[in-house]
């Protein structure tokens, strides 16, 4: 589309006269009749007039239009611009003329016309007559363009817009096809019998911070190698001690920084972890973790300091390290003596993990020899660059020698269009969404909206009746203003119902509420609370029958009293009309509004404190 952008800018103007012909029969009689035909006449102009659009660009036509006007062209070049077309199923010859001058178009354009009409009364005239059998007349003469027919600006990108996917799309499919890097699970199973452990997203600044312990706890690649850490310990999972050699296919695939921070990750996890510099050729884990490489597994390996006297410690993420030490001249030979055997197995006994950053396997075979005797190879694969050459050939490395493939790990995969790059974003909200409060807080919530119901309906004036039924409506006062005194209770009748009709079931003593009407009504209980012997208060007071007394304790404990039927005798006036302690206990506080108070000495009114009474609670009206 660029290209197509340049072009068009770049081109010159181009602007287009036209003009039509008319070829028809001359309308002079001839001597044999033959053209006053009209049928006749027209069948022969419209089998000419295709071929006189081919004389109108021919070479001969052009070179007397050039000679007419005298132009500083050739013949072919004038033929060039000049275009013929007959308009289908007709007689009629469009002739046009393209030319960068708006004017010169119009004006070859005329004289086109001209030649070519004389060129055609030439040829139609018969021998030794004057007058041509067939005729061009100008219908439309030639225009002064005024907006160039090129370039097309819209057309022109629109292709160039096409050609560019098109060719795009050739592009890609070849270099897919071409393309035979290692990018996803799916070509490692094409290549190996191994399993993918994980994938370290691509970070632009792991060259200058290359440890995780520079990074943020949520940062992406803090993250994948702990999934590396999680997948690796489910390798060998009932080894005691394991040994892991970090190796890759070719150098720079990211070997060393992978073997460096799976090894802190592990450590900060809790585990005794040793990172040991198994790469005797270019020793890197010194140098990033900031330590020093004049001790290591050669001089251990030579005899000259103990294993305790070399490991190191670094202190940031407490981890143990052991390096290369000075680079010998045969490390092969050195990887694969006994003293290495011993070294290794010397390590078992004081770690959990130790992690060997080795040689690339193709290059070298030091990789190979240390994998074959620990327990197995983590190839370090880089995404998109690695190809399933390499990676074959490293499998078949590490078989040759009897080593094992643990795995494959991708290296620097791109945060979009993989499965091995991972995010994650962490952000907290406090608050509670609708229906997710706690019970608590919900209950908390009821009440106040209770008692603030309560108030409202408290300080709300009773209305007046327009006909009073009963006591005069002073006794309804709208508001009340000082808590009128609490008259004496009548005694509360005895119940002439037998205990053993009422049913076992949870009793309520309902009392009318206080009106006007109804102010001496007295209170009607309407069955018994409990059978004797089912009070489940009675452990809770202590309270037993005594030996002379058939009263239940259940009667006993809320002063009740039975006659010699087991029939209720009589139900205290206290209970009913006065707050005591077994009321108070038998409240619940979340059930009663908190302003409220229910002892005798409130200060309320009967009508505030008659209602429905259960043995377990009070429910004011």
């Amino acid at each position: 589309m660029a290209l197509a952008a340049v072009v068009t800018i770049r081109a010159t103007p181009q602007y287009a006269s036209s003009s039509r012909l008319f070829v028809s029969t001359s309308t002079s009689s001839s001597s044999d009749g033959n053209a006053s035909d009209p049928y006749q006449g027209g069948l022969a102009a419209t089998q000419k007039v295709a071929s006189y659009a081919s004389l109108a660009t021919d070479s001969e036509l052009a070179q007397r239009v050039v000679d007419g006007m005298g132009l500083d062209l050739s013949a072919a070049q004038l033929s060039k611009k000049i275009s013929a077309q007959v308009v289908p199923d007709t007689v009629l010859l469009s002739i046009k003329v393209t030319d960068a001058d708006p004017k010169m178009a119009q004006q070859i354009c005329k004289e086109v016309v001209q030649q070519l009409q004389g060129l055609i009364a030439d040829i139609e005239t018969p021998p030794g007559k004057s007058t041509p059998q067939l005729k061009a007349t100008v219908v439309g003469p030639a225009s002064l363009p005024i907006h160039p027919v090129s370039p097309n600006p819209m057309r022109n990108l629109l292709l160039g817009g096409i050609l560019g996917l098109l060719l795009g799309l050739a592009v890609a499919v070849t270099r897919e096809l071409l393309d035979t890097s290692v990018k996803n699970a799916q070509d490692v199973e094409d290549v190996l019998d191994a399993p993918v452990l994980g994938g370290i997203a691509f970070d632009p600044d792991t060259p200058k911070h290359p440890l995780v312990t520079t990074l943020g706890s949520h940062a992406p690649r803090s993250e994948a190698f702990r999934v590396l850490r999680t997948n690796l310990q489910f390798v060998d999972i009932d080894a005691g001690s394991k040994i892991y050699v970090v190796t890759s296919s070719v150098p720079g695939e990211g070997k060393s920084t992978t073997a460096s921070n799976v090894a802190i990750t592990m450590a900060q996890a809790g585990q005794r972890v040793l990172l040991m510099d198994g790469d005797l050729r270019r020793p890197q884990v010194a140098g990033m973790l900031d330590l020093e490489n004049v001790v290591g597994v050669t001089t251990i390996l030579l005899g000259k300091v103990d294993v305790s006297e070399a490991i190191q410690d670094h202190h940031i993420s407490g981890l143990k390290v052991l390096a290369s030490g000075a680079v010998p001249p045969n490390p092969a030979e050195l990887l694969q003596s006994r003293a290495m055997g011993e070294l290794l197995a010397r390590l078992r006994q004081d770690f959990d993990t130790i992690i060997i950053d080795s040689p690339p396997l193709l290059p070298v075979t030091d990789a190979a020899l240390l994998a074959q005797q620990t327990d197995g190879a983590v190839v370090v694969v880089r995404h998109g660059q690695t190809s399933r050459e390499q990676l074959g050939s490293s499998a078949q490395r590490l078989t040759a020698v009897g080593g094992r493939l643990l795995g494959v790990v991708f290296n620097r995969v791109p945060a979009k269009g993989s499965g091995y790059g991972y995010g994650y974003g962490y952000g907290y909200g406090y608050g509670y969404g609708d229906g997710y409060a706690p019970k608590n807080e919900n209950k908390n919530e009821n009440k106040k909206k209770k008692n603030k119901k309560l108030r409202e309906q408290e300080s709300a004036p009773i209305p007046v009746p327009a006909t009073p039924m009963g006591p005069p409506s002073s006794a309804l006062a709208p508001v009340r203003q000082t808590p009128a005194p609490r008259p004496e209770p009548e005694p509360t009748p005895a119940l002439d119902v037998p205990a053993a009709a009422l049913p076992v079931a949870e009793p309520e003593f309902v009392f009318p509420a206080a009106t006007a009407e109804n102010s001496d009504v007295e209170p009607q209980p309407v069955r018994d609370p409990w059978p004797a012997g089912s009070d489940p208060l009675e452990s809770a007071f202590d309270l037993e029958p005594a030996d002379d007394q058939p009263t239940p304790a259940s009667d006993q404990s809320f002063g009740a009293s039975r006659d010699e039927n087991n029939e209720l005798d009589s139900w205290p006036e206290e209970r009913v009309s006065t707050g005591s302690l077994l009321d108070e206990f038998l409240i619940e506080d979340s059930d009663l509004p908190e302003e409220r108070s229910y002892d005798d000495n409130a200060g309320e009114s009967d009508g505030d404190r008659m209602g429905m009474w259960r043995p377990s609670r009070w429910i004011g009206h």
